[in-house]
């Protein structure tokens, strides 16, 4: 099944499906319309050749799974970011925004493969390492697990990093409207 599967930059015909899917994974009010449109803008790059970092996989013409990147400049710093840790500067630095795997493809690489094709754009764009929060509570760990293997280290672990979101709506899959999961910050750096 995995040769099966087709890769292509993030657009907005995506949009249906992707929102579906960002929701049922990671819980309802995660995503809407709204917010998706930011997120597709920073993942494009303000150049002549607007190179897009974001990426979707697709198996036949079902959506099933997609990564969203944010350019570097795009994205702010926030307390829960820690660049004093970095070893590259954070206006060389790229925000893998979010990375979603429809549960029956699992293990087919899908996940890998979208960052990897994100990496390959984000360097385009001028980057010289992405950073991430990755969801701690993520079925086996699964999320902290795959960016490790695609060169992740980790930078600092970061409790309650949803717990705002959840107060303004987001229904964790896990804690509901009160989410206390735990985000680790992790980063990885180009040069490898």
């Amino acid at each position: 099944m995995a040769s099966d599967i087709s890769y292509q930059p993030l657009s907005q015909n995506d949009f249906e499906q992707l929102i579906t899917l960002a929701n049922t994974v990671h819980g309802g009010g995660y995503l809407n319309k709204t917010s998706l449109q930011a997120w597709y803008k920073k993942g494009i790059a303000n150049t002549p050749a607007k190179i897009n970092a974001s990426y979707v996989a697709y198996h036949q013409n079902k959506l099933v799974g997609f990564r969203v990147t944010f350019t570097v400049g795009s994205w702010q710093l926030d307390q829960w970011l820690t660049p004093n840790l970095w070893r590259v500067d954070s206006n060389k630095i790229c925000y893998f925004k979010c990375n979603t795997v429809d549960e029956t493809y699992r293990g087919l690489g899908i996940g890998s493969k979208m960052l990897k094709l994100s990496i390959h754009a984000a360097k385009k764009q001028g980057a010289l390492a992405g950073v991430s929060h990755l969801w701690k509570q993520s079925p086996n760990n699964s999320a902290i697990s795959y960016f490790s293997k695609c060169g992740g280290e980790l930078v600092k672990l970061h409790p309650d990093k949803w717990h705002e979101e959840s107060k303004n709506g987001y229904d964790c899959i896990l804690c509901g409207l009160d989410c206390h999961c735990e985000a680790a910050e992790m980063i990885i750096y180009f040069d490898h």
